[in-house]
């Protein structure tokens, strides 16, 4: 149902910006659903990094605020994160997810993101 993209390695302070395409999800299941990226660091759990409830209102966790922002296009049907100014420790496999009103959680299928200092 989701395709991740964008990742990649960088440098330390380097950006990049990531994409998910709920490409097999029905317009009017996905618009109203909240979006979310999850990190998954070598040996560690997946944690929530950022989302846009479906109120609408964006959370990011702590170590990302002011340097990463969650946005979405829902005519495109896309979810974004950019990510600047970015830290050895954000390195990780990053995951889209949608929670559905319906309370379905679907997750992409993850994209790398390495940043080397």
């Amino acid at each position: 149902q989701l395709q991740a993209s964008g990742g990649g390695s960088v440098q330390a302070g380097g950006s990049l910006r990531l994409s998910c395409r709920a490409n097999r999800m029905i317009t009017s299941t996905f618009n109203p659903s909240a979006v979310a990226w999850y990190r998954q660091a070598p040996g560690q759990q997946r944690d929530l990094v950022a989302e846009i409830a479906t109120g609408g209102n964006k959370n990011y966790a702590d170590s990302v605020k002011g340097r990463f922002t969650i946005s979405r296009d829902n005519s495109r049907k896309m979810v974004y994160l950019q990510m600047n100014s970015l830290e050895p420790g954000d390195t990780g496999i990053y995951y889209c997810q949608v929670r559905t009103r319906a309370n379905i959680v679907y997750w992409g299928q993850g994209t790398l993101v390495t940043v080397s200092s």
